[in-house]
């Protein structure tokens, strides 16, 4: 069995949807102790107890990943109860849908708070920690759309946000020995993409991408999935 990443600390947002919860699953069996944070409670106690039946160490926490503290709160938790946090992957993902004059002030805050903010409190949260100790990875799946088709201004504006805020993090903490990479893919078009998750084979897809970064030391560095 691939242990690579046995005894490292990693936390996962978006650990619910497809791709979080693959990307939860390959970590942890790989060695990782992963906690998987999420809003749903519900869904967050099923992927734990499925994945803890299969003997990983996964545990969730429930957290508003929206709001700063409640993020500086949860990885302060994570590493005084299982250590210092090695890995941090920024999996969640929020769609909403509407003509780039026909979206709403909820709809387009709740995008950035999500796909944007959410980024920046992980991020910041983590590197603040890895830098002093030299090294760690931050992870951040930054989903497209395969074209500029009405309908996605809010998601794709706030994934551009995310990106390039990622990048910028990464040309400051990879002389201290901190990977920061940005994973892009490419959400499939379904009739069902405004209400469900990725696909399964999308998930994998992108699940891999993280694994391949973070075997590979990539730093900053843009894949495909």
């Amino acid at each position: 069995m691939n242990r690579e990443f046995d005894r490292k600390t990693a936390v996962v947002t978006g650990a619910c949807g497809a791709v979080g919860a693959e990307v939860v699953a390959a970590l942890a069996a790989r060695g990782a102790v992963v906690t998987a944070v999420d809003h749903d409670g519900r869904a967050l106690c099923d992927l734990v107890e499925r994945l803890q039946r299969a003997g990983l160490r996964v545990a969730g926490r429930q957290v508003d990943i929206s709001s700063g503290p409640a993020v500086e709160s949860l990885v302060d938790q994570v590493e005084r109860e299982v250590g210092p946090v090695d890995i941090a992957v920024n999996a969640a993902d929020l769609l909403r849908t509407g003509r780039a004059t026909g979206l709403t002030d909820d709809d387009w805050s709740r995008s950035f708070a999500i796909n944007t903010h959410a980024v920046f409190h992980l991020s910041r949260a983590a590197a603040a920690r890895m830098v002093p100790r030299g090294g760690g990875a931050i992870i951040t799946v930054a989903t497209t759309v395969q074209t500029l088709q009405p309908g996605y201004a809010a998601y794709t504006a706030s994934k551009a946000a995310a990106t390039a805020y990622a990048n910028h993090l990464a040309a400051e903490v990879t002389r201290h020995g901190v990977r920061c990479t940005v994973i892009t893919t490419t959400r499939p078009e379904t009739p069902l993409l405004r209400s469900v998750a990725d696909s399964d084979a999308h998930a994998s897809a992108v699940a891999a991408s993280v694994l391949a970064a973070l075997s590979h030391h990539a730093d900053g560095t843009a894949v495909g999935a």
